[in-house]
């Protein structure tokens, strides 16, 4: 099915709902439309890491920070054995 095919579906769809609008809101709809079509939207900018660039400001370098990053690490095999609790307590004992 083709792209224009699912289109002129969702259409018929729509439009076998919306039929037994009164007229109010017929118009209603129309001008509503009518509106989203003339607002102008943001275009979305494929380049929007580029705006990123130069935000992150600090008095260290890249390789300070880097450092000061590696030093705060922590690693701990807390959440490896909480994993082997689970997969080793057999299923009977959980309450579903």
């Amino acid at each position: 099915m083709k792209a224009a095919d699912v289109n002129i579906n969702l259409v018929d769809s729509y439009f076998t709902l919306l039929k037994n609008l009164s007229p109010n809101n017929k118009l209603e709809l129309i001008s509503r439309l009518s509106k989203s079509l003339k607002t102008t939207t943001k275009k979305k900018n494929d380049n929007f890491l580029d705006e990123l660039y130069g935000s992150w400001v600090s008095v260290q370098s890249a390789d300070e920070l880097v450092e000061e990053l590696k030093k705060a690490r922590n690693f701990s095999s807390k959440r490896e054995e909480l994993c082997k609790n689970i997969f080793s307590t057999p299923t009977s004992a959980f309450i579903y």
